[in-house]
């Protein structure tokens, strides 16, 4: 007959052996110091942005601002005022910040401002709302002080949308007929690169606190008014001190409609590790679309409470950067259409 504490040393023992099963394929990165994760190759440059508030013992939520701003100055496709517009042209900008104690501050479809991550943070500590957008967040940045810039696309974004415009044969007109609204935003680029990337962080600094951000001009060439998942807390982006923290990129859309960022946390305080975490909501979302998830893609990193970071995709191709004290590296997520098909 089994005694009670031999009892409890199996008990411990077979609780061990299932979290090492869910804590499977993850990194154990930060054990003693600050850790940056964020999507992309742009997130080498961005996550440099945010060690130099993290290496002098800085806070994460100080951090992931000024990590992607670097981006958002930067000229690329996706992210910033540099980017390429909507199908009527004009650049409008999402972003989404969240701290370790669920403050939370988001705009979107805002314009003409550089740094919509910095009006973000403003809306979460000067205002009682989470999310301001349109004319109204632009409003309330200009009363904060952030200048307006002038409505012009750079030049590589008036180069792409002059040819969108020949190729879609999209006519701009408030008036014009068009009972099945297209033509929509493309889901690949002409040289076969997605049409949704984002620049996505999360940290965790020296005191083992959590704080993510998003920052996105969007679909390039979308419908006026569309917005993706980058600004909408729990979709884009999520953090929870006790469990984790999560951010998306992608296509949005199909991160809304499961909660993407949300549901992957919600899975790592269920115990799995990150990267598990991210593949069983990235199994979820193609269980959805069925045969039309080869047609998207969609990718989450994640961290969790630990310092554990992974990351998933649908597709191959999908890479984070990560920065600690000893490591710096870009890494190439695992993906699903592998042995999925």
């Amino acid at each position: 007959m089994i005694n009670r504490k031999r009892f409890l040393q199996l008990g411990l023992l077979s609780g061990a052996t299932s979290l090492l099963l869910k804590n499977s394929r993850g990194q154990v990165v930060s054990q003693n110091g600050p850790v940056v994760i964020s999507t992309w190759d742009a997130g080498l440059a961005a996550n440099k942005g945010a060690w130099e508030i993290l290496s002098k013992g800085g806070n994460a939520l100080d951090a992931v601002e000024n990590g992607v701003k670097i981006t958002e100055a930067s000229q690329n496709c996706c992210v910033g005022l540099g980017a390429n517009p909507d199908r009527d042209g004009i650049v409008t900008l999402d972003a989404s910040i969240m701290d370790h104690q669920f403050n939370c501050g988001s705009v979107g479809f805002l314009e003409r401002i550089k740094h919509p991550i910095s009006v973000a943070r403003r809306v979460m500590e000067k205002t009682p709302h989470v999310m301001l957008v349109g004319s109204g967040a632009q409003q309330f940045a200009v009363a904060e002080g952030f200048p307006l810039e002038p409505q012009e696309l750079s030049a590589d974004a008036q180069k792409a949308y002059k040819k969108w415009l020949e190729n879609s044969k999209y006519e701009p007109a408030i008036n014009r007929e068009n009972k099945g609204h297209g033509p929509f935003a493309p889901e690949r680029f002409d040289n076969g690169e997605w049409n949704h990337d984002t620049i996505g962080m999360l940290a965790m600094d020296a005191k083992g606190n959590l704080s993510g951000s998003c920052t996105t001009s969007g679909m390039g060439f979308k419908m006026r008014g569309r917005l993706g998942d980058s600004p909408i807390i729990g979709a884009g982006l999520f953090v929870d001190n006790e469990a984790g923290a999560c951010v998306a990129t992608g296509q949005g859309e199909d991160v809304i409609r499961v909660a993407g960022s949300h549901s992957v946390v919600e899975m790592m305080r269920q115990g799995y590790g990150p990267e598990v975490a991210c593949r069983k909501i990235i199994e979820r979302i193609v269980k959805i679309k069925k045969a039309d998830a080869q047609k998207i893609q969609v990718a989450f990193i994640a961290i969790n409470r630990n310092g554990v970071v992974g990351a998933y995709a649908i597709h191959k191709g999908f890479s984070y950067a990560i920065k600690t004290n000893t490591k710096e590296a870009l890494v190439d997520a695992n993906y699903y259409f592998t042995n999925n098909k």
